[in-house]
């Protein structure tokens, strides 16, 4: 089965004349896949959505959502959208907010109603949609944005940080719903901070600075590499150490513990998990005792920060 193409651009640029604004952005998302986008502050990340959005015309390159020309109406018939900052009226309850954006969407009323009960559990603010918005907290708020954005039932939605405003319980929901949306095949653009969410729901992520793409890529290859592994040892002497670099070829980083007569943490990274079984006897082979083996996951957040590193960031404050 060929995957249609839900994003693509090609150097997509926006000048705005004060060094701000983005160029060369050229990606391509396919249909059903969850694109984590990703960047300091003032990196450039809400221009690209609002471009991908049709809010803001490109000054140059061009962008399609499932073949259309962004901004075209065949294109915002095709996607939702949950802006970073949004107000609605505080006179108005969750549901009324709800029954408006269905008219902007055409949709019938039974349709509408079904859909409005179904997305406010969906997001966790229930029978609460009968509250003025007045009374809602910026959490409660958030999820009603994220239900605007679904109402559509679109096929691709477009995210920008939308579990900022959430506690612990409410990021889990709102990461549990949007999995559910990835398994019913919904294209996912997420626009986040929260290397955490963007790691569990990702296909592809790409990263941009001061307007720039550094990096683009799936997850697990901007995560590969072999696995490092954490071992905790008694009895341990700088001569076991350079026992098992010489007979697996592996350098070992070693932290003895204070207060600890021979105990220590061994670090290793393998490329094969099977390795890890050869270290473990070499370990018992050489006196050792064995006290705790690990693979310690790399992560998102590790990857995000030595791109950066050592970069300036327009969104700095100087």
């Amino acid at each position: 089965m060929i995957r249609q193409e839900a994003v693509t651009t090609n150097r997509l640029a926006k000048d705005y004349g004060d060094g701000r604004g983005c160029r060369n952005i050229t990606l391509t998302i396919q249909d059903g896949e969850a694109f984590g986008f990703l960047g300091p502050n003032g990196a450039g990340k809400s221009t690209i959505v609002k471009m991908l959005t049709g809010l803001i015309r490109p000054t140059s390159g061009t962008a399609q959502l499932f073949g259309h020309p962004t901004g075209s109406l065949q294109a915002r018939s095709l996607m939702g959208y949950l802006p970073e900052l949004f107000r609605y009226p505080a006179w108005l309850t969750g549901e009324e907010v709800l029954s408006f954006h269905a008219k902007l969407c055409g949709l019938d009323r039974v349709t509408a109603k079904q859909r409005i009960h179904r997305l406010l559990d969906d997001v966790g603010i229930g029978s609460r949609g009968k509250d003025r918005l007045k009374g809602y907290s910026k959490g409660m708020q958030q999820r009603l944005g994220l239900a605007c954005a679904l109402l559509g039932d679109p096929a691709i939605v477009f995210l920008d940080e939308p579990a900022s405003a959430l506690d612990p319980v409410g990021r889990h929901e709102v990461r549990e719903l949007l999995l559910r949306l990835k398994g019913q095949g919904k294209t996912i653009f997420l626009n986040s901070h929260l290397l955490e969410d963007v790691e569990l729901l990702c296909d592809k992520v790409a990263l941009i600075n001061n307007g720039e793409m550094l990096s683009e890529g799936r997850v697990a290859s901007v995560l590969g590499g072999g696995a490092v592994w954490r071992i905790r040892v008694g009895g341990y002497s700088p001569l076991a150490a350079e026992r098992i670099a010489d007979m697996t070829g592996v350098a070992v980083q070693t932290t003895q513990l204070p207060g600890e007569d021979g105990a220590a943490i061994l670090h290793m990274e393998l490329a094969e998990e099977e390795q890890i079984g050869l270290v473990n006897y070499l370990l018992i082979e050489l006196g050792l005792t064995l006290y705790e083996v690990g693979k310690i996951k790399p992560k998102l957040d590790d990857w995000f920060l030595n791109a950066v590193s050592g970069l300036e960031h327009r969104g700095e404050r100087r």
